[in-house]
C-alpha cells in the first residue's frame, strides 16, 4: 500500500510532555489530555505509595491504553530500597518488562545494577531522587546504566543546559508541587514522624507552620518552608531549545482535572512553538489550571536564578474555593478520546469480489477488512465523496483519518457496511498497538563484580574506628583521638597543613554544587596540592570529581545506600568506604558486614534533615541577620538550627543524635562519624572523650532512626 496522501505525515517533534498518573482515572485524563507519556506506580516502591496506583490487572489495561494510542508509559520504581525488599522489586520490574513497558523510574542505585543486569532492554530513567544537579553528576549516572537524568528543580536555565548534550537524555519539572528540600535529601518526614520521603510515605510536614529564627513559635498561616507551585508554562519557547527531552508535570497525588488541565496547556504550548498549532492554548484553561490547585498562585521556582520570599506561599481557603468552579469545566477535557493517531485509509470496491478497507498509521502498524461484495446500483452508486464523509467518522476514537477510493463506478454497498468497516478495522489496529513485545528478564541476575579498593584509614582492624566531619576548620580541637577528620574544601592551604600535624585529614565536597564544578575542581587541587587524597562526598556527582582528581570518594548519607547491590553500585564508581543511610535501623544494616569496602554509619550530630538552595531564613529576614545563627521553629517550639555552605543551608535536627552509651548495640560498623555543625571546640573535645568512655548524653538528644526504623 503506497502512501495515500504524503502532504500529511505524522507530525514529529522531540519535546516530550509527561504527566502524572495516580489512579487509572487519572491515566486517562493524561492520555486524552495531549500527554507523549505518563508515569505511574504499581505496589509499594514508588515515591508517591498513597496515591491509587495500579495493582496487576490495571497495569496490563494501562500499558495496553498507552500504547495503543502512541503514548509511552513508565513506571516509576523510585524509593530506596532494603535488603530483604529485593527479591520483592526485582519482580515488580519483570512485570514492568513483561508488558513491554517504555521505561523505569528508579532512585536505588542497587535496583538499578540488579535491573540493568537482568533485563538490559529496558531504558532506566534516573530519579529525581537522586539529586542530579551538575553535568558529572550526569555523566556519571549514564556510566551506571541511565539513559535518561530527571534533573533535580532547584536548577536554573544554565545549569540545565550544562547538562544536556551529555549524551543522556535530560527531563526536567516543569509544573507541580515544589519541594522545599533538594529531592532526595529531605530526612524531614522520616525523623519526625518516621514515614520517609525516600520510601514513597512523605508526610508533609514541611507545609505545617514554621517560622524564620528562635524566638517565637509561628502563627497558624506562618509557613517558612512552603514554596508555591511550579510553572513554567510561560517558558515554552526557551524550555523547546533548551536541548531537554521531557517536560515532567508533577501530581500523582493530584485529580485527573488537574492532570489533563496540565497536560493540555503544555502540550498545546508546545505544538504553537513547534508551529503545530495556531495558538498557545486556551487563556481560559490556563487559568482554570490556576485555580484548580496552586500555592497561592505559581512561581517559576529556580529556573530563572532568582530566589527569596516570593517563592514562598500555602494552600489557602481562597484556593480552595477557586477550584471547585475550575474542576467542573476541567471534566469536559476528558470526557472525549483525543485525535491524536493519524491514518490512512484505502477503500476498494470492485464488482464480484468483496470491499476491502485497508488502515495503516504510522509507526508501520496495518490492518485489512473485508466487508459485503457490492452491488449494482438501481438508483445512486456510492460516490467518492460519500466514502471519505463515512468512513472519516472518527468521532469517539483516537484517530484521525484521511481517506483515499479505489472505486469502479456504477457499484453501492449500504452506509451501514461502510461504518462497520471502519469500526472493525479501527478496534483491530487498536489492538494490534495495545500489543507490545515483551523484554527478556533474567530472574537471577548476578552482575559483574568490580574489584574494591577499600580505604584503610577507616578499615576497621581490632577496633570501632572514629572519624569526625567539621563544618569548619576552627571547630577541631588540637589533638583529639580521631582516626580521620573530613573539612569543608574551601578550607586554606595553610589551614589544612597545619591540621596534617596532628590528624589524618581529608576534605568534604559540598552535597549542593550548583553551579559551582570549576570552582570545586580547584578546590580539590589545592587540597591534593597539600598531601590529601580523602575525600566525602554527599552527591553522585562529587563521587566523578573526586575520582578524576585522583582522590579516594567516601560514599557521605546522602548517597542513601540501603542495600548490598547500592554498595556495589557505588565501588564500581571507585568509591573506598561509604556512610549508610541515616534511615536504616541498625537490624537493617547486616547487609553492610564483611563489604568490600569499609562501611559505618552517624554516629553523633544534629542530623542534616533537609538540603535547601532557598534559604529560608535568608528570604524573611536577610542573609545580614542570620551571623551563622539562622534557625527555624515549629509549632512546638523546637528549634532547628540552619548551616550554610557553597550556596545552600540545611537545616539540621533540634537536638544531636547520641549513641555514646549504645556502641556495645552496633551492628559490627568498620567506623562512625561525627557529625559535628553548630558545636564548639570544647564541646568537640567533651563529645569525643565521652564516647571514648561510654558516656550518656547531658542534653536532649535523639537515637534517630536506627531504633524504630522508618515505614
Amino acid at each position: 500500500m503506497k502512501p495515500i496522501n504524503s502532504n500529511t505525515p505524522a507530525k514529529k517533534h522531540n519535546l516530550e510532555i509527561l504527566a502524572p498518573a495516580g489512579s487509572p482515572e487519572s491515566l486517562i485524563a493524561a492520555v486524552r489530555g495531549g500527554a507523549d507519556a505518563v508515569y505511574l506506580g504499581a505496589g509499594s516502591f514508588n515515591a508517591r505509595r498513597n496515591a491509587k496506583n495500579f495493582d496487576d490487572e490495571s497495569l496490563r489495561e494501562a500499558a495496553a491504553l498507552c500504547h495503543s494510542r502512541g503514548v509511552k508509559i513508565y513506571l516509576a520504581l523510585n524509593t530506596l530500597i532494603l535488603q530483604n525488599e529485593i527479591p520483592a522489586a526485582l519482580s515488580l520490574a519483570e512485570k514492568a518488562c513483561g508488558l513491554g513497558l517504555d521505561a523505569l523510574i528508579l532512585q536505588d542505585l542497587g535496583l538499578a545494577r540488579l535491573i540493568r543486569t537482568a533485563a538490559p532492554g529496558i531504558p532506566l530513567h534516573a530519579s529525581t531522587q537522586l539529586s542530579c544537579h551538575s553535568p558529572a553528576g550526569v555523566l556519571e549516572l549514564k556510566e551506571l546504566g541511565f539513559s535518561r537524568i530527571v534533573l533535580a528543580r532547584e536548577m536554573a536555565r544554565s545549569e540545565i543546559k550544562e547538562c544536556t548534550g551529555l549524551g543522556a537524555e535530560i527531563e526536567i519539572f516543569v509544573h507541580g508541587a515544589l519541594c522545599m528540600s533538594v529531592s532526595g535529601q529531605c530526612y524531614l518526614s522520616a525523623m519526625i514522624g518516621g514515614r520517609s520521603g525516600n520510601r514513597g510515605l512523605c508526610a508533609q510536614p514541611c507545609r505545617l507552620p514554621f517560622a524564620a529564627g528562635s524566638g517565637r513559635k509561628p502563627a497558624h498561616d506562618e509557613k517558612a518552608l512552603s514554596l508555591k507551585d511550579l510553572s513554567l508554562y510561560d517558558y515554552m519557547e526557551e524550555l523547546a531549545d533548551l536541548g531537554v527531552t521531557s517536560l515532567k508535570i508533577e501530581g500523582r497525588m493530584k485529580r485527573p482535572e488537574y492532570v489533563a488541565a496540565a497536560a493540555r496547556c503544555f502540550s498545546d504550548a508546545r505544538d504553537f512553538v513547534y508551529g503545530f498549532s495556531e495558538k498557545k492554548a486556551d487563556p481560559e484553561l490556563v487559568r482554570d489550571l490556576q485555580s484548580v490547585f496552586s500555592r497561592s498562585g505559581f512561581t517559576s521556582g529556580y529556573y530563572t536564578g532568582k530566589r527569596g520570599l516570593s517563592m514562598f506561599g500555602a494552600r489557602t481557603r481562597k484556593d480552595v474555593e477557586a477550584s471547585e468552579p475550575a474542576t467542573n469545566r476541567l471534566a469536559k477535557l476528558y470526557e472525549k478520546e483525543l485525535p491524536r493517531i493519524r491514518v490512512e485509509m484505502l477503500f476498494e470496491m470492485k464488482e464480484g469480489a468483496p470491499v476491502t478497507l485497508t488502515v495503516r498509521d504510522f509507526d508501520g502498524n496495518s490492518v485489512k477488512i473485508k466487508g459485503d461484495v457490492p452491488q449494482r446500483a438501481i438508483k445512486s452508486p456510492l460516490s467518492q465523496t460519500r466514502v471519505e464523509e463515512q468512513l472519516s467518522k472518527t468521532g469517539g476514537t483516537p484517530f484521525l483519518a484521511f481517506v483515499a477510493c479505489e472505486i469502479e463506478e456504477g457499484l453501492t454497498i449500504p452506509v451501514s457496511s461502510l461504518n462497520s468497516l471502519r469500526r472493525n478495522a479501527l478496534e483491530e489496529l487498536l489492538r494490534i498497538r495495545a500489543e507490545k513485545a515483551p523484554i527478556p528478564f533474567n530472574k537471577n541476575p548476578n552482575p559483574e563484580k568490580t574489584a574494591a579498593t577499600p580505604l584503610p584509614e577507616l578499615k576497621r582492624v581490632d577496633r570501632l574506628l572514629y572519624a569526625a566531619r567539621f563544618t569548619s576548620a576552627n571547630q577541631v580541637p588540637e589533638k583529639a583521638d580521631l582516626d580521620l577528620i573530613f573539612v569543608p574544601l574551601n578550607t586554606p592551604a595553610g589551614t589544612l597543613k597545619a591540621l596534617a600535624e596532628n590528624y589524618r585529614v581529608a576534605v568534604e565536597i559540598p552535597r549542593g554544587m550548583f553551579s559551582s564544578e570549576d570552582k570545586i575542581n580547584e578546590q580539590l587541587k589545592t587540597a591534593a596540592d597539600c598531601g590529601i587524597s580523602i575525600a566525602l562526598c554527599g552527591n553522585i556527582g562529587a563521587v566523578r570529581l573526586a575520582r578524576e582528581s585522583g582522590f579516594s570518594p567516601v560514599a557521605s548519607f546522602g548517597m542513601n545506600i540501603t542495600n548490598k547491590p547500592a554498595l556495589s553500585s557505588l565501588v564500581s564508581l571507585g568509591v573506598t568506604a561509604a556512610v549508610l543511610s541515616q534511615e536504616l535501623a541498625f537490624g537493617q544494616m547486616k547487609f553492610a558486614v564483611g563489604s568490600d569496602i569499609p562501611c559505618g554509619i552517624i554516629g553523633y550530630g544534629r542530623q542534616p534533615l533537609m538540603l535547601l538552595r532557598n534559604c529560608p531564613y535568608s528570604a524573611a529576614k536577610g542573609c545580614q541577620s542570620c551571623s551563622g545563627n539562622g534557625a527555624l521553629t515549629d509549632r512546638r517550639g523546637a528549634v532547628f538550627p540552619l548551616a550554610c555552605q557553597n550556596g545552600c543551608a540545611e537545616l539540621l535536627n533540634s537536638v544531636p543524635l547520641w549513641l555514646g552509651d549504645l556502641l556495645d548495640e552496633l551492628p559490627p560498623m568498620d567506623f562512625i562519624l561525627f557529625y559535628f555543625t553548630n558545636e564548639t571546640r570544647a564541646e568537640v573535645e567533651n563529645i569525643i572523650t565521652s564516647y571514648r568512655h561510654g558516656g550518656k548524653a547531658t542534653k536532649d538528644f535523639t537515637r534517630g532512626l536506627y531504633k524504630r526504623g522508618v515505614e
